[in-house]
């Protein structure tokens, strides 16, 4: 069973790379520990938040189908997410 999410973004209406940059941000505002979920409903955003996140050190947790072509995206807060 995942935590709790200490805070949700919502993100449908918006395309690549707005919803990683956006999604980004939001863990910038966030500490270590902390529980993010993304609501997306554009498909490329289930695939590349995920990997760049990874690629930050940031912890995916689940990413999950929701009705009408929508996803939860769940992250854990790693590290601090700024720079790159």
């Amino acid at each position: 069973m995942l935590p709790p999410a200490d805070r949700e973004l919502d993100l449908r209406g918006e395309v690549c790379p707005y919803t990683f940059i956006k999604t980004k941000l939001m863990l910038e505002q966030m500490q270590p520990g902390q529980v993010l979920r993304v609501i997306v409903d554009y498909e490329p955003a289930v695939h590349n938040i995920p990997r760049n996140l990874r690629a930050q050190g940031q912890d995916t947790m689940d990413v999950r189908a929701l009705e009408d072509g929508q996803w939860a995206i769940t992250v854990r807060v790693m590290a601090e997410c700024n720079g790159g």
